[in-house]
């Protein structure tokens, strides 16, 4: 696939806010006792939704403002095939809303919020594997 300048920028640019999204889940996942879980899986889901929508650029898929990551993965798959089953991304939805706000939601522990980081290095996985080097900026 031949994508103009322009388009391989901005994907790069939701590429790079994705991956600042991972950085902080494990980074901030890494103090243990005490460690705010819900902003782990709040930076899980955004970095989820950074890659897909990344994806969704770089096929040229137009996508609504959401936060709704079942939507964008049925959008992205709807065009291109991606080696990643929904049951990767679901779990990640509800904590664009629930890590967010206050409100009567389950506690996340530490095992959770653990495979929260896991499912969204494996939507990045799963994207980057259909992304071309260039838009990544690898082999520069």
């Amino acid at each position: 696939m031949s994508e103009s300048p322009d388009i391989r920028l901005e994907v790069r640019r939701w590429c790079e806010k994705a991956e600042h999204d991972l950085r902080n889940a494990e980074y901030v996942l890494t103090l243990g006792k005490g460690c705010p879980t819900d902003t782990v899986c709040f930076h899980c889901q955004q970095c989820a939704e950074k890659y897909l929508k990344a994806l969704l650029l770089f096929r040229s898929i137009g996508f609504p403002k959401t936060h709704d990551l079942v939507l964008l993965y049925n959008l992205a798959t709807g065009q291109c095939r991606l080696n990643l089953p929904l049951s990767a991304v679901q779990p990640l939805n509800r904590y664009s809303i629930e890590a967010r706000y206050p409100g009567d939601w389950e506690p996340i522990d530490l095992q959770e919020a653990a495979q929260a980081v896991e499912m969204a290095r494996l939507i990045r996985r799963a994207v980057r594997d259909v992304l071309s080097r260039d838009v990544l900026g690898e082999g520069e």
